[in-house]
């Protein structure tokens, strides 16, 4: 590539990141063809990541970890050296700066959404919001994230050992910041997030005293029944599931909500909305519906064409900041944050 689309792109970038954040939709990534895709996320990343700094340092004290989560679940050379050796994950990690001088503090461990998406500046709005509680917050960038690479990009385990690396930021978060509370543990997520969220309940029943997941995927085998061709290749990828899920059903099913509702244990709320043109409503009505079959207490609320649809309380309206003012309020009832929302 020649020097000036790459002064056009950080041009570009560096005006972007400097709007204000909206949350954006979650369509599949597409396959990567070459190495300049992968750098130009890894400019994106580094550049929003300096804003999303930015616009929470007068709320929280920011600092950017590393630790490791389980080895690869695919490794194309077994008998390498290191080849056993445990992912090493970046996350990100607030601490507010308004907190009681002894109290300790409730953990969040927030899991982003997006196939092969990352935590960046969209999440500003939630990520304020829960500060401004008194909450500490970690948002792990698992296994498959984007902007660091296309070996990480190509380690992605959805519904995997993502799970466990977002589970291994709180055992990290806990186990590093004594101003934390180990008892007032919540994990909370949108989309794919949700996913993670559902699956770090299902697996950890004893270390999280709460979740909240919004517009979860919950079901993969449906999902890829009505996504497209390019969407379910991301998932059969050798480097990745390796099957499509009329090949191995019952590994489609392992990693899906729905599939693994018998698990629950956790005080949990989910959120969704009728008209979302990301994760249909059906694979959401299949959890609540196989949750209740299984006699678990839950909280939920499937609201009716919401604006915004799969967005629907990320945006800037008043019906979002209602709905997630009642996630807020939920997650207080067994965090306890010292500013919660009335």
């Amino acid at each position: 590539m020649t020097r000036r689309p790459i002064l056009s792109l950080i041009v570009i970038i560096v005006f972007t990141a400097a709007l204000p954040a909206q949350p954006k939709p979650e369509p599949p990534r597409p396959a990567h063809d070459d190495g300049d895709d992968f750098a130009h996320e890894m400019l994106a990343k580094r550049i929003d990541e300096q804003a999303l700094f930015h616009r929470v340092e007068d709320l929280a004290e920011v600092d950017k970890v590393r630790y490791p989560g389980p080895p690869p679940r695919h490794n194309p050379n077994p008998t390498a050296q290191g080849a056993g050796n445990p992912v090493v994950i970046t996350a990100y990690t607030f601490i507010p700066r308004k907190r009681p001088a002894s109290a300790k503090l409730p953990l969040l461990v927030f899991a982003h959404g997006g196939v092969h998406g990352n935590f960046d500046t969209t999440y500003v709005h939630e990520l304020r919001e829960l500060l401004t509680q008194g909450y500490a917050v970690i948002a792990p960038e698992y296994r498959g994230s984007s902007g660091f690479g296309k070996e990480f990009w190509q380690l992605i385990d959805y519904g995997g050992r993502e799970v466990d690396d977002c589970f291994a930021g709180k055992q990290w978060m806990v186990e590093n910041h004594d101003e934390i509370d180990a008892q007032r543990v919540g994990i909370l997520g949108w989309s794919h997030g949700g996913l993670i969220t559902l699956m770090n309940l299902f697996q950890h029943p004893n270390d999280f005293k709460v979740g909240y997941a919004a517009v979860p995927v919950s079901d993969l085998v449906a999902r890829m029944g009505y996504k497209d061709d390019g969407y379910r290749k991301l998932f059969s990828a050798p480097y990745h599931i390796g099957k499509t899920a009329d090949e191995d059903v019952n590994e489609y099913r392992r990693r899906s909500p729905a599939w693994n509702a018998e698990k629950l244990q956790t005080p949990l709320l989910i959120h969704t909305t009728t008209n979302d043109e990301d994760v249909n409503v059906l694979e959401v009505e299949h959890l609540i519906k196989s949750l209740k079959a299984e006699g678990k207490q839950f909280e939920h609320k499937v609201y009716q064409n919401a604006p915004g649809g799969h967005q629907f309380n990320r945006i800037d309206t008043k019906l979002a900041k209602e709905s997630r003012a009642e996630a807020y309020r939920f997650l207080a009832k067994y965090l306890d944050p010292p500013f919660p929302v009335k």
